[in-house]
């Protein structure tokens, strides 16, 4: 069996949770014995757009990485310049399965092309992109009072009027908006269409698969639930030496939607003897901006380090070696976050909104502490607990993850067995799949 993933980013040029867990599935299904490839993408402005670049792996140079170059127009939804690209791609590898975990950056006609060269067709939903021009329910435009809201619902003029309003110009805004009301309209037309050609999703989180079900319309019998799958060899030996304060960290991006401006005015607030240690990639004006904001609200600004980001496969010996709880603030629905599965592994106790996916895998009280969605007050107030009770923080740590008897996390391994039976039940000869969609 051959799979090629497909996803819009890939270690270590992007290090997301969705291009972190592409990874681990791509070593997984190698040493599964099964013929794996990647196509992702690049954008490097020094080199022709669209032009394919061939590497491997960095830490599997047996598994091909097949980048396509674009830099410049990724604001598209449908590129046909991709499109061809990709079916280069698949005249060559030949893929029995293809299985995307996402277009943002690259092309739906893709999915197109996957349905054309015979493969059959997986799709992972890491967040809610397909239901959502902007992926995440979360407001993107301009505002006059809260930014970054939450939205409940997708609907096409709304979507334009307020996440697309920053790209209103000229002299008739009117004119301009209309433009924006269309695109939207055919970006969730061209959603919907390829997902009538995908054969199976798959939710690692159960709300974000009840939400695709009901308010997008994806039949039950075409989605499963399957949470990620972690190489456990990474996750393990944990040694925490005890300072003198107590550490909070935060693993992830400097964008305001990852809530990591709510952590640092609740941490300003605390009372207690306390540090919070930042990992992550440096990100222009959104870290200069954060770094702004501390020095200019807490008086001691070295209770507050920044750490670069760092290999996933040293996140134990990097990060829980050197802090006592994660926060996971996101302000938007988060799906199933990867640092929360991966501190659950290792006994760090994790704070994090009684809200969506993070909800699910966070119980308070029972495997860590909840606080109330984008309430830096309550959040500050959750902390503190944290600090008061340490004892009683550490025990919930040590609940793990919970949906399983002893707090571990499913492994790579039983991941790759359940995937692997799900792709086999959907392959057929591919000559016979050619012929359904020449029929069709």
């Amino acid at each position: 069996m051959k799979v090629l993933l497909v996803i819009h980013g890939y270690p270590p040029r992007y290090n997301a949770g969705s291009e972190n867990y592409t990874q681990n599935l791509a070593h997984g299904l190698y040493e599964a014995g099964i013929d794996v490839a990647v196509f992702t993408r690049d954008e490097n402005p020094f080199l022709p757009e669209y032009q394919l670049i061939p590497e491997s792996d960095p830490l599997k140079p047996e598994i091909p990485v097949i980048l396509i170059n674009h830099p410049r127009s990724n604001i598209r939804f449908r590129n046909e310049h991709i499109d061809l690209a990709f079916r280069a791609v698949l005249e060559e590898l030949k893929p029995d399965i293809v299985h995307f975990g996402h277009l943002s950056h690259l092309s739906t006609g893709m999915v197109e092309q996957a349905r054309v060269s015979g493969a059959k067709i997986v799709f992972t939903l890491h967040d809610y992109w397909l239901m959502c021009p902007r992926g995440q329910f979360l407001v993107w435009g301009l505002t006059s009072d809260e930014p970054w809201r939450l939205c409940k619902e997708q609907e096409n003029s709304k979507c334009a009027e307020r996440c697309f309003n920053r790209y209103v110009t000229g002299k008739d805004p009117n004119e301009s908006m209309g433009y924006w009301v269309n695109w939207v309209k055919e970006r969730m037309e061209e959603t919907r269409n390829i997902c009538n050609i995908v054969d199976l999703f798959i939710a690692p989180s159960r709300h974000l698969m009840k939400r695709h079900i009901e308010d997008f319309g994806i039949p039950q019998e075409k989605i499963v639930y399957l949470d990620y799958g972690f190489n456990l060899e990474r996750l393990k030996h944990r040694q925490r030496i005890p300072e003198d304060d107590f550490v909070f960290g935060y693993i992830g991006r400097h964008h305001p939607s990852k809530g990591i401006d709510h952590l640092i005015r609740a941490f300003i607030k605390l009372n207690g003897n306390a540090k919070l240690r930042i990992w992550g990639r440096h990100d222009g004006h959104l870290t200069n901006s954060l770094k702004r904001m501390v020095n200019g609200q807490l008086s001691d600004a070295k209770r507050i380090e920044w750490f670069s980001e760092y290999h996933n496969q040293d996140i134990v010996r990097e990060v829980f070696d050197k802090c006592d709880c994660i926060v996971v603030p996101s302000i938007w629905d988060e799906i199933a976050p990867l640092v929360i599965h991966e501190a659950q592994q290792v006994g760090v106790p994790v704070i994090t909104a009684s809200f969506g996916g993070m909800g699910e895998y966070v119980k308070d009280g029972l495997n860590g502490l909840t606080y109330k969605h984008r309430d830096v007050h309550d959040l500050k107030i959750v902390m503190e607990r944290a600090l008061q009770n340490q004892e009683k923080l550490k025990r919930l740590g040590k609940r793990g993850y919970l949906f399983s008897a002893d707090g571990s996390v499913p492994s790579i391994d039983s991941h790759v067995r359940e995937l692997a039976e799900l792709y086999q039940s959907l392959k057929q000869p591919r000559s016979m799949a050619r012929e359904d969609v020449l029929c069709n």
